[in-house]
């Protein structure tokens, strides 16, 4: 685009998704589809097993659910301000908004909500992203951001977070998403594996892999943390400064790392204290009842019966050998 007497040509844009964005409900209707699909069988359990078997499904996907979206959510940092300011940039016009700042691991979101939204003719309402993805650079996200001549507002606290920005934060939010993103889907991983034990015999390597789930969940909340000790980045719309908190996206993830945490210790608890109603939960006692009958019992009385009449069969037969060899001679 060309500059239209030394300033850049304010057009229109296509509005970005806050929170739940496209990727976001494609991901939570997944879920439920297998959510729905495992709660179509339980009528099919019998006694208290359609019960267990309906909290251990609710709880993993749950848990699942939440470790793969809150790579995609916004608001792991946020933060909002009431502020008269001006609206576009080379002009005194000035506007009454509702201005935000949401920071998740991809990027940042910068909200404007005009107060009333009618103002200047124009309806201010603008939702924004900055990514900082490795398939996405933020500086050309901010240039373009530029000529498509977003409101002042939202280029000012873009440019915060620029590579080059006053602040120097931008290094550190990068790095501390990217791996905050890794130790996430590791966790995932880890805790597709803890389901896969809890299917087995040996239940406490689940419990196990329920504490490596909660360690690297762990490790991506830190991850993220540490952008807390990052230089304070001041942003001031005249006497309003706009200040940000952790957000729930952040809170979610520890809450539901300390989930794992407390079932792994319980699990592993269980089986040294009561591995019957351990195994009764995750309906694995019948099957060791059955295992150990056929092992124990049943096919060593189904050999006995068999070899017995084995035994029967060849008395038979030797006691007719000996009549007709009689009768012969």
């Amino acid at each position: 685009m060309t500059l239209f007497n030394g300033i850049r040509p304010f057009y229109s844009q296509d509005r970005t998704a806050f929170i739940f964005a496209i990727n976001l409900i494609v991901i939570i209707v997944v879920f439920l589809v297998f959510a729905c699909t495992f709660l179509i069988i339980l009528p099919g359990i019998r006694g208290k097993g359609r019960l267990y078997s309906f909290c251990r499904i609710t709880l993993s996907l749950l848990i699942g659910v939440i470790i793969v979206v809150v790579n995609f959510t916004g608001d792991w940092e946020s933060g909002y301000a009431t502020v008269n300011t001006t609206y576009k940039s080379f002009s005194n016009e000035t506007i009454t908004a509702r201005v935000g700042l949401h920071i998740g691991l991809a990027g940042i979101n910068v909200t404007l909500e005009g107060l009333p939204q009618s103002q200047l003719n124009e309806t201010i309402d603008y939702n924004e992203n900055f990514l900082w993805r490795f398939k996405r650079n933020y500086d050309e996200q901010y240039s373009t951001g530029l000529d498509r001549g977003l409101p002042y507002p939202i280029l000012y606290i873009a440019e915060k977070f620029h590579r080059n920005g006053p602040c120097l934060v931008h290094e550190q939010y990068r790095f501390s998403g990217h791996y905050a993103t890794s130790m996430m889907w590791v966790a995932f991983c880890a805790w597709v594996i803890t389901n896969v034990l809890f299917c087995m015999p040996t239940i406490v390597y689940g419990g196990y892999m329920a504490l490596v789930t909660f360690a690297f969940m762990i490790f991506g909340v830190i991850s993220f943390a540490t952008t807390q000790s990052a230089p304070l980045c001041v942003i001031q719309f005249g006497p309003t400064t706009l200040r940000t908190s952790l957000g729930g996206s952040f809170w979610l993830t520890l809450a539901t790392a300390l989930l794992c945490l407390v079932l792994g210790v319980l699990v592993i608890i269980m089986d040294c204290c009561n591995p019957e109603k351990l195994r009764m939960f995750f309906m694995l006692d019948g099957e060791d009842e059955d295992n150990a009958e056929l092992s124990n019992g049943f096919m060593n009385e189904g050999f006995a019966d068999d070899y017995g009449d084995v035994l029967y069969l060849n008395k038979m037969e030797r006691g007719l050998k000996k009549k007709d060899l009689a009768v012969y001679t």
